[in-house]
């Protein structure tokens, strides 16, 4: 199981001495029982002068029972906290187009649901490990007792196991079937959420969301939850039964067949008595290591990055570079429809400012993620000054790049390119530069009061944190399309002449002809073709954007 294997890999010292923890309670439970059949049943005439050494072993059962289950507690939960920040990690180290391969939907229901599994399966380890500790014991123990009474206990047990075992099977097929229903769950909570807004103006719409597609994943877990909970239910109860049943049969081979004393029968249904409960615990525990097992193999199936606990924080490839080619680059995603750009050879000279043109699903956003190296080429190379960036540069390579793009997240603090909190005088310029004096608060520390702002002030205030970064190269994605006429002359006018003087080589992505005079360079992107307009073509599309792109 991989939840045990890890723990042994990771945490192989920590285990064994919890392990010998446990083996110690269980020698010592056993240790009760013999001391009771000896002192307490087959010698009962001198019973008062052995309850001081009787209740010495309780107490000492009870303090070592204890400390194996806090050690094993504990543990759990060590390992659960870095199993966590293991997967955060991991998702921060993959490349974003896995990342939107698999939606936000599958990966909060990782950090979530799987998580929790892993949590509560590691909280029930003690009753597992224990349960099978004290069962091995305790058929040691019964064996010295009667081995012929062993042996038809030993059957009537394997039976209770093996339909145990049968039952505990149908559990983890249902419990599987749950996690993928969890998804779907999830995926229906974000059309909930993120599309209130139209949810609440097309009710019609709400009512099919809700009676056609959240209701169905909601009754097709509660199938999966009801049929899982029924065979672990079923699963206890078979034990449980069947455990009180052996005792009776136990006294039959003893008193009825004369196989035992009856003070060895009374001691063997005492032991069944003190099993009884650890075995169930252990077959109640078993659904929730079968959640576990579900968790990491559902996991496994994200495919993200290996695990690094370093973070890679390079230095800029080449703070002195001239240019930024794309020599033959090319991208495709891998969906059913087979979108992708390329090959594109395109060359950005250091201060220039560019502007990029194209009709919707042209592939704009996808050149842009490119470009700042998000994305990794399917073909050509990138080269800064000639020579092509190797994998290992990725990370100094995007260090170039600041960027605000369309579907960009507004952090709470602004920080500098080296992490820092911002200067504040950048922050008193820049927050009145872009008419935010009266909207935005911002502490000692530059993490930001308040983010509750409209939308073109959001995205004044994401430029804001791209600014602080003082990156080479900023890249904006259609930023002026929530701004009002007033700001988006501001923008053109003001901003983007500052932006140079400040060192920044710019990318926009932009459809605003009136300003397109304001570019060194017009570039268009058409059906994942990137050409440049020049002459003709470039005064046409200054004085047509849309005619030119075919936009409607």
């Amino acid at each position: 199981m991989t939840l045990l294997r890890l723990v042994l890999r990771d945490y192989r010292a920590a285990f064994i001495a919890v392990m010998a923890a446990s083996i110690a309670s269980a020698a010592l439970g056993i240790g009760v029982i013999a001391f009771i059949n000896a002192r307490l049943i087959e010698t009962g005439d001198h019973a008062l002068s052995a309850l001081p050494q009787f209740f010495g072993l309780i107490a000492l059962l009870l303090a070592v029972s204890l400390a194996a289950q806090l050690g094993l507690t504990w543990l759990g939960h060590r390992f659960v906290l870095d199993l966590r920040t293991r997967l955060v990690k991991r998702i921060l180290d993959t490349d974003i187009e896995r990342i939107e391969a698999l939606g936000s939907a599958s990966l909060l229901a990782s950090l979530s649901a799987d998580i929790r599994n892993v949590t509560i399966a590691f909280v029930r380890l003690p009753e597992l490990v224990q349960g099978t500790i004290l069962t091995v014991a305790s058929i040691a123990y019964l064996a010295w007792l009667s081995p012929s009474i062993l042996v038809v206990t030993a059957l009537w047990i394997g039976l209770t196991m093996g339909v145990g075992a049968w039952l505990v099977a149908r559990v983890y097929h249902h419990l599987h079937h749950v996690r993928e229903a969890e998804d779907a769950l999830y995926r229906d909570y974000e059309t909930v959420i993120d599309g209130r807004k139209e949810l609440g103006l097309n009710r019609a719409r709400a009512r099919r969301v809700f009676e056609d597609v959240f209701r169905a994943n909601a009754r097709r877990y509660r199938h999966h939850i009801v049929r899982s909970d029924t065979f672990h239910l079923s699963a206890n109860n078979w034990a449980n039964i069947m455990m009180l049943g052996a005792i009776g049969v136990v006294f039959f081979l003893a008193n009825g067949l004369g196989w035992a004393s009856t003070s060895v029968a009374a001691t063997y249904a005492l032991t069944i008595l003190f099993l009884r409960t650890p075995m169930i615990q252990a077959i109640g525990a078993l659904p929730t290591l079968i959640n576990a097992q579900v968790a990491f193999d559902k996991l496994a199936t994200l495919a993200l990055a290996e695990h690094d606990p370093a973070f890679d924080t390079p230095a800029p490839l080449d703070t002195d570079w001239q240019t930024i080619e794309l020599r033959g680059v090319t991208f495709a995603y891998d969906r059913e429809d087979g979108f992708g750009i390329g090959p594109i050879d395109l060359t950005i000279e250091r201060g220039e400012l560019i502007f990029l043109i194209g009709g919707n699903g042209s592939g704009k956003t996808t050149l842009a993620r490119l470009l700042t190296g998000l994305y990794r080429p399917t073909g050509g190379t990138i080269r800064v000054d000639g020579r092509p960036v190797a994998e290992a540069e990725r990370g100094a390579y995007r260090r170039l790049f600041t960027a605000v793009f369309t579907d960009f997240h507004l952090f709470d603090t602004l920080l500098d390119g080296a992490g820092n909190p911002a200067d504040a005088a950048f922050v008193d310029d820049w927050r009145h530069r872009l008419g935010l004096d009266a909207k935005l608060s911002v502490d000692a520390d530059a993490r930001i009061a308040d983010t509750a702002l409209s939308q073109g002030q959001r995205k004044r205030l994401a430029l804001m944190l791209a600014l602080a970064e003082s990156r080479d190269v900023l890249l904006l994605d259609e930023w002026a399309a929530d701004q009002d006429p007033g700001f988006r002359r501001v923008f053109y006018r003001d901003l983007l002449p500052i932006f140079r003087e400040r060192g920044h080589t710019v990318f926009a992505i932009s459809h605003d002809d009136s300003y397109f005079e304001h570019a060194d360079r017009l570039l268009e992107m058409r059906a994942g073709r990137l050409t440049e307009l020049t002459g003709e073509m470039r005064r046409a599309a200054s004085a047509d954007a849309v005619a030119r792109t075919g936009e409607r």
